[in-house]
């Protein structure tokens, strides 16, 4: 069965208006989830943005994973938001490619777990692309390089979601030119001792965003077997 996806590319955005625009779609879906007469007619979209530079930490996260005070962030014109996520403290900044999906499940499969495999799959793919070997760590949502490889261990992508009535919201964070001096700030994920990497630390040359945007998203389609809508 294939599913009708709206896509949207938003660019290079600050993180609280894409948040804020997550919180509209997700509320218009639950509203419409809450009438038996329109509970079929929600909508699903990706929704693809750059950042600039903020930390989040999920809604169960610890503040101590933030290495840094309010002041020597606001020095570094990086932003800070605690918001309602799972998971915890994470970066989100230029060249590094953010995916938000507003599913709702019902019209997929209502189980959290295969959702986040299946993003998990999709990033997987789109590293083989490039000869490097996606895997998942054993109960530490995302995707890695070598996580079986003690002192070796990297992660890739970090993911983090929240779901109300199974639609979900939040999504996937993959490093492709990441600036990766922002993560020396955190305990990344509240995992200590793991290294953070990206496409281009991976492949020793500058990978291009459209690119690698484009494979993302055709990934995306083949995983949840989804059709483009504009």
């Amino acid at each position: 069965m294939e599913h009708l996806v709206y896509f949207e590319d938003l660019g290079f955005r600050d993180y609280k208006s894409v948040w804020d625009y997550q919180e509209r779609l997700l509320a218009r879906n639950v509203a419409l989830k809450s009438d038996e007469t329109t509970r079929n007619l929600t909508t699903n979209y990706l929704l693809f943005v750059e950042h600039s530079p903020v930390y989040t930490l999920g809604k169960s996260g610890k503040r101590e994973h933030v290495l840094i005070s309010e002041e020597e962030m606001h020095e570094k014109n990086i932003d800070f938001f605690h918001i309602n996520r799972g998971g915890d403290i994470t970066f989100h900044g230029p060249q590094q490619l953010v995916g938000y999906p507003i599913l709702d499940l019902d019209k997929f499969k209502t189980d959290l777990g295969w959702y986040l495999r299946s993003l998990e799959e999709v990033i997987i793919l789109t590293l083989a692309h490039y000869g490097i070997t996606g895997s998942r760590s054993k109960g530490e949502t995302g995707v890695w390089i070598d996580p079986d490889k003690p002192g070796f261990e990297r992660k890739i992508c970090a993911m983090g979601i929240k779901c109300s009535r199974w639609i979900t919201m939040h999504g996937f964070a993959l490093n492709v030119n990441t600036d990766l001096n922002y993560f020396n700030y955190i305990i990344p994920c509240g995992i200590k001792n793991k290294q953070v990497t990206s496409l281009q630390k991976e492949l020793g040359r500058t990978v291009p965003m459209e690119e690698v945007k484009q494979l993302v998203k055709e990934n995306f389609a083949r995983v949840f077997e989804v059709t483009w809508m504009s």
